[in-house]
């Protein structure tokens, strides 16, 4: 492709288009390609591992610890292995000036459905059985985007077409690497439930001659909670006979039958072991309430409430559960109901103990999410920690992974976000996003529409070879 070739096409392109493409093959002669062959939609390189880096002389936003001004944070083998005011920093680091720059954990989606080749199983009432894991890509473009704009690891959900949906995946936004790389290691498996319109599916037109699937009512939608967990503790209980039974098992005697395994009441079991986490989508305060109530009973905790955007109604039932809140800055009225919703609510659910975040259910929003956390000190008051909290400690928390990232402490993840100005003012953007230390995202030679435009306006320098 041409130069010419290239600013028409960018003339006649959107601006997400534009940004996809690689500024690179901007230098680069004609393209050989295998025929059949697709290139692929953007190129960057693999990030070298961060054996050794320091970021020095920035402000930094801990989301655990205050804030340090004029402060280091110290990078070793992908860990942070020292932050504060006074860091020595080793001879052989790579050193990343953060003067005038300020640096904040990196920012962790509590509800995405970016890289899902599929959402929704919704042909059933309970799909436990089916996996976010198995289907998601590792090059969706969403994903560099999102780097873009800070963000290092995702709670990639199963849709709210069912009661009991699919299993979720948290993933590190490793881009460039494998799949199965993005998979974080030791985050504990969780499983998204859904409550309201989009299960009881009356938000939208109904098909002559299509037979309405169970549940249609709110009643029903607690039954089938019901009914799918009293067959689970059922099962449980088989396979603990057996396993009573295989261990009591003498020398001569028949080794019991094992009962037919069954992958859908295997995540249900999980739950009530509280070896899955329960991530629940839902609106109205009353739905909440059941859902709180069928897991008190069953014996487990719901880990998170999503959007649950009548959350400050409750805000003291939510906190006596132990269970977080994942919601919207300022979504409302977008469906009937969400009609109760108000932009105070998170900092509200947040002052009675509530361990709240901001999410993005969008790939576009992901891109911005610090600047929806910033709502909250707007909306209700919330501290600047606090608002930063909500999109990366407190998501952690949330996914049970705080023990290894979500914000800068010694001995966590090197999962980091710098920002050219306070992540909260409105021209701050992201220029450079570490995941382990290792540099994904850099605003310096990333194929961003920038880069793009300085590449056209190069001079062009004529050679016996042609226009380069």
């Amino acid at each position: 492709m041409t130069r010419a070739e290239v600013a028409r096409w960018a003339r006649g392109c959107s601006l997400a288009a534009v940004v996809a493409f690689p500024a690179s093959l901007l230098a680069q002669g004609p393209a050989t390609q295998t025929p059949g062959q697709d290139a692929p939609l953007l190129s960057v390189p693999i990030p070298p591992a961060g054996t050794l880096v320091a970021i020095t002389n920035a402000t930094i936003l801990t989301a655990s610890h205050g804030t340090i001004e004029n402060g280091t944070v110290l990078i070793r083998n992908g860990k942070i292995a020292a932050v504060g005011a006074n860091v020595t920093v080793p001879a052989g680091a790579k050193i990343i000036d953060g003067k005038g720059k300020y640096v904040m954990p990196g920012i962790i989606d509590a509800h995405s459905h970016s890289a899902g080749e599929a959402i929704n199983e919704g042909t059933r009432s309970v799909t436990a059985q089916v996996r976010m894991q198995d289907v998601i890509r590792e090059d969706a473009i969403g994903l560099w985007r999102e780097l873009a704009g800070g963000v290092t690891s995702l709670n990639i959900l199963h849709g709210s077409a069912n009661t009991i949906g699919g299993q979720n995946v948290v993933v590190k936004i490793r881009w460039g690497l494998p799949v199965d790389s993005m998979v974080f290691e030791g985050a504990p498996p969780g499983i998204k439930f859904a409550l309201g319109e989009n299960v009881r599916q009356t938000n939208g037109p109904q098909i002559p001659g299509r037979t309405q699937r169970y549940p249609r009512t709110r009643m029903g939608q607690e039954e089938v909670l019901r009914d799918a967990f009293t067959r689970a503790r059922e099962y449980q209980a088989e396979w603990k006979k057996y396993e009573a039974e295989k261990k009591a098992l003498k020398k001569g005697q028949l080794e019991p039958i094992p009962p037919a395994r069954d992958l859908q009441l295997d995540a249900l079991v999980e739950v009530l072991e509280g070896k899955r986490l329960v991530h629940a989508h839902s609106y109205r305060s009353d739905e909440i309430l059941m859902l709180l109530r069928v897991a008190k009973d069953f014996g487990f905790r719901v880990a998170s409430l999503q959007h649950v955007l009548e959350g400050y109604k409750i805000a003291d039932e939510i906190a006596a559960a132990g269970t977080g809140a994942s919601t919207f800055a300022d979504n409302w009225a977008y469906k009937l109901e969400a009609y109760d919703a108000i932009p105070f609510n998170a900092a509200l659910m947040a002052e009675r103990g509530v361990v709240v975040t901001i999410n993005s259910d969008s790939d576009e929003r992901a891109r911005r999410l610090y600047q929806e956390a910033a709502k909250a000190m707007k909306y209700g008051g919330a501290s600047e920690e606090t608002a930063i909290r909500m999109i990366t400690l407190n998501a952690a928390i949330q996914l049970g992974i705080d023990k290894m990232t979500g914000s800068i402490d010694v001995g966590k993840d090197a999962d980091i976000a710098i920002f050219n100005g306070h992540p909260f003012a409105p021209a701050s953007r992201v220029e450079m996003t570490l995941i382990d230390g290792r540099v994904f995202f850099d605003r310096n030679n990333a194929p961003t529409l920038e880069n793009l435009i300085q590449q056209l306006r190069r001079p062009r320098v004529t050679t016996s070879e042609g226009v380069q």
